[in-house]
């Protein structure tokens, strides 16, 4: 290829092929639907999806390709999407509205086809689905700034939809405005820890004594300040592009390596994928006697289950236990060490899903 024609005919004529192969791909996903329709076998399979994602990174490396495990995953997350809307076209609620993290956590897992169901609470999203209103939800449970979300946990204690799959996502602030100049603007809009996580940058820019107005969420501040040229939001970029807001500075958090763990809910249970971890709720009878968690945990130490975290949380059922403990260990519940743990608390233990660890 020794032109510029010649390069973009040969472009032309590998995404021909392409395309081809990708019509291939979609009609053996038309009778993976039909089959997994006639036995009941759920759509969005975690485990399957990281199993190709891997097998085709280690051949790409081994090929020589150019194409390393980001890039893969992130062509591929889309074909996974499109392919799962052609088997069976489900909708996914997610807190709300549009154009807020979680909806950006939840097109990344379920691209820009599905029926998306945007919701103004957590508690609404449980609520959904286990009215069968839609498949699958997508709510924050963590932050890595500010924590847990205790919202988050209290419904998972009580809730008949389990964890499925988690994801971790980058958390970048926009100062949007539709305003000229800077002295232009009049208040500010964001979710109350956005401006928590931007303290610096308000200072530096003398927004200290403007009014601060909290919302329900960065894409709402975003709303807002799109019907006033006298306002500015604290939002995501893409909530700004969504609701029409120039963006005047990007990144603008202290914190620059700030994420938020998703976790994606449902009704069925993954399969082994050998990449596992598992959340359980723990209340124990004995919990007000001394030494009675450590106990708990030794037996984890003893099969040599490693833990990821856990979380205490005051109980708010009439029960009589003070407290109860939120676990995440690495591990799937179906394996014969991690059922030799449970079996010796089996009242004492929820299962609240096994799913393929996030990264």
């Amino acid at each position: 290829m020794k032109t510029l024609d010649d390069c973009r005919v040969a472009i032309d004529a590998i995404d021909n092929e392409i395309l081809e192969l990708l019509n291939k791909r979609m009609k053996v996903v038309e009778r993976v639907g039909e089959i997994k329709n006639d036995t009941g076998g759920a759509i969005y399979r975690p485990e399957r999806e990281k199993a190709i994602i891997e097998r085709l990174t280690t051949m790409s490396k081994e090929s020589g390709g150019v194409l390393n495990k980001s890039a893969i995953e992130a062509i591929y997350l889309e074909i996974f999407a499109v392919s799962r809307n052609l088997e069976l076209p489900e909708r996914i609620a997610y807190l709300g509205p549009e154009g807020s993290f979680t909806h950006q956590a939840a097109e990344s897992r379920f691209g820009a086809m599905s029926d998306y169901l945007s919701l103004n609470s957590i508690h609404s999203v449980f609520k959904t689905l286990e009215s069968k209103r839609a498949k699958f939800g997508v709510v924050p449970v963590e932050n890595s700034r500010d924590g847990i979300v205790g919202e988050t946990l209290d419904l998972l204690s009580k809730s008949s939809v389990k964890i499925v799959a988690e994801l971790y996502m980058p958390i970048h602030m926009s100062f949007a405005t539709k305003a000229k100049k800077l002295e232009d603007i009049k208040k500010i809009y964001s979710k109350d820890k956005g401006f928590g996580q931007c303290r610096e940058f308000l200072s530096e820019h003398g927004f200290v004594n403007i009014d601060q107005i909290p919302v329900e969420s960065t894409a709402k501040a975003a709303i807002l300040a799109a019907e006033d040229e006298n306002s500015a939001a604290i939002c995501s970029h893409i909530a700004a592009k969504l609701y029409g807001i120039p963006t005047m500075f990007e990144n603008i958090e202290d914190e620059h390596d700030s994420s938020t763990r998703f976790i994606i809910l449902s009704d069925f249970k993954n399969a082994i994928s050998g990449h596992d971890k598992t959340s359980i709720l723990v209340r124990l009878k004995d919990a007000v006697e001394a030494g009675s968690l450590v106990h708990f945990l030794q037996d984890f130490d003893d099969q040599k289950i490693n833990l990821s975290k856990i979380e205490s949380r005051p109980s708010k059922d009439k029960s009589g236990f003070g407290y109860w403990f939120y676990i995440d260990f690495y591990g799937h519940i179906d394996e014969a060490k991690i059922q030799k743990v449970l079996e010796k608390h089996t009242n004492e233990v929820t299962w609240l899903g096994s799913y393929v660890k996030g990264e």
